[in-house]
């Protein structure tokens, strides 16, 4: 792919304008992050806990049993997982090809056009970004909890910017760092998880059902039952679906660490793979035994509407001990903060990304000399962090409650996922497009029925079909704040202006333009042919 010098050499096939990759694994002109710094624990930690597991439980599944999918949340989990693994099939085969940080940006600039790829940048940072700031909004609001629970009140703020400025900090240095915090905060949740599925489903639980799991029951809403004081409202499928997937939302992060890790064409397909698929029946069987906790499903569905923060403490303690609920209270808060982080150096590493290739300010391009971090990048997303809370304590509004529920949790955790979700969705569609294309175009020997064209139009289609859900729900996801409609067009936007800077460029310093998602780092692939690796 890329030319002998690291240059450009351009041809043309069709009408779709194909640039040679630019290798800058042996360029001195350019800044380069830590190659062969982790090996496959350390992208797994990285990219799993951006999944956050006990987030994406305790979060999402009461919000799936309730709002839902009721019974059939489960298999709700289970067919997000069918769907992608095969999104990840297309996926790896792009990741063997091109070892970038750019990720999405780079593939979607690789196999369309550099001003999809530039509008999927744009976006993907926006994305990452507000992940990070819904992550904090679900930290300041357990942790405020918890501080209570000791007798100290602080505004969610405080705790907000403790995250912002910890997670600042640890990402300043070596990726080591943030794979061990990373990897401890995964291992200790995880744990937690698998104990509380062994005492529930080792009791025999109170309503093991086999339908939970039936992949039919993931299509099929929540009913309305019981009277007065102990009705429960009504479902929508659509909801427990979109909640599923926004729970993987995090392991696509995997191509990004290619040009720090070991061996990429080895680690990162590993990594996608063990993710992808064991996040599905880690999450499966998790929201199975919550489920199976309670007597029936009216039961469930009644605690997810009206307690939803103690849905799964319950179950904890009846089933376990005091002991058990009370380590998910505290897991929950090093959960969110985790997530936080490895959505912060994802986010990072695609504004480098964009910096090293001049498309934004060189200076975010640049490395730390002794950490090799993207250290301009991380404290850029530090401050925008900053800024997005900020504007939430100046504007957002209490409606009558807690500032810490209604405006940490709410509208901080809940609005700022929705809008990053939305993007995520149509750029994963975006992706697999690109994938066929990208193989069509420029690796025609290895362009397979099954990988490269079959399952990426599979993942197309699905993944667009719960976009659509997504924005046919909006008014529940939105939690009927009168902005929440605004986020999406806010995600268009973004996208729009993507594309039209990526013109503007093209017509005022093309060199610029044809860097744009190309810069890639081949050197530790060619350590690993020479080390016969």
């Amino acid at each position: 792919m890329s030319s002998e010098d690291g240059g450009m050499s351009e041809h043309h096939e069709g009408m779709l304008p194909v640039v040679d990759s630019m290798d800058v694994s042996s360029r001195d002109d350019v800044h380069k992050l830590h190659g062969g710094a982790i090996g496959i624990w350390g992208v797994l930690f990285l990219t799993v806990t951006g999944a956050a597991p006990i987030s994406a439980m305790l979060f999402n599944t009461p919000i799936s049993v309730g709002f839902g999918n009721g019974l059939g949340t489960p298999a709700g989990f289970l067919v997000a997982t069918i769907v992608l693994t095969i999104f990840s099939v297309g996926y790896v085969a792009m990741s063997r090809k091109v070892t970038a940080a750019g990720g999405f940006y780079s593939f979607i600039s690789h196999g369309l056009n550099r001003e999809l790829g530039m509008a999927s940048g744009l976006a993907m940072v926006v994305a990452y970004s507000v992940f990070e700031v819904s992550l904090i909004g679900g930290f300041a609001y357990f942790a405020t909890l918890k501080l209570n629970q000791y007798g100290h009140n602080p505004s969610w703020f405080w705790t907000a910017l403790f995250m912002i400025v910890l997670i600042s900090v640890l990402a300043y240095f070596d990726v080591h760092i943030s794979a061990r915090v990373l990897g401890f905060a995964l291992i200790g949740e995880v744990i937690l998880l698998l104990i509380f599925d062994i005492v529930v489903f080792a009791h025999g639980g109170h309503n093991v059902q086999a339908g939970a799991i039936n992949p039919i029951n993931a299509f099929k809403s929540l009913g309305a039952s019981g009277h007065g004081n102990a009705a429960v409202a009504a479902g929508a499928a659509g909801i427990g679906i979109f909640f599923a997937f926004w729970s993987w939302v995090g392991f696509e992060m995997a191509p990004n660490y290619g040009e720090e890790s070991k061996n990429p064409k080895k680690i990162v397909p590993r990594a996608m793979y063990i993710s992808v698929i064991g996040l599905g029946i880690f999450y499966t069987i998790t929201s199975w035994a919550a489920i199976s906790g309670y007597h029936n499903t009216h039961e469930a569905a009644f605690v997810a509407q009206n307690d939803s923060a103690n849905f799964f403490f319950g179950p904890a303690k009846e089933f376990g001990n005091e002991f058990l609920r009370d380590a998910l209270s505290y897991f929950i808060i090093t959960g969110a903060f985790a997530c936080g982080m490895a959505f912060h150096n994802t986010t990072a590493r695609y504004l480098y990304s964009l910096g090293r290739e001049r498309v934004l300010p060189t200076a975010l391009g640049r490395t730390h000399p002794k950490h090799r971090s993207p250290h301009i990048a991380s404290i850029t997303q530090s401050v925008i962090a900053l800024l997005i809370v900020l504007l939430f304590v100046w504007r957002a509004s209490t409606g009558g409650q807690p500032a810490a529920f209604s405006v940490a949790y709410l509208q901080v955790y809940g609005l700022m996922a929705v809008m990053g979700v939305v993007s995520i969705l149509a750029i994963q569609a975006l992706v697999s497009i690109a994938i066929l294309n990208y193989f069509r175009t420029h690796h025609t020997a290895d362009h397979h029925w099954w990988t490269t064209l079959t399952a990426p139009i599979i993942a197309a289609v699905t993944q667009a079909y719960v976009l659509y859900l997504a924005l046919s729900n909006l008014t529940f996801l939105g939690a009927g704040y009168w902005y929440a409609k605004w986020l999406c067009w806010a995600d268009l936007a973004v996208f729009i202006i993507g594309i039209g800077y990526a013109l503007y460029v093209k017509s005022s310093d093309r060199a610029k333009y044809e860097t744009i998602g190309r810069m890639i780092n081949e050197g530790m692939d060619h350590e690993v042919a020479a080390s016969g690796d």
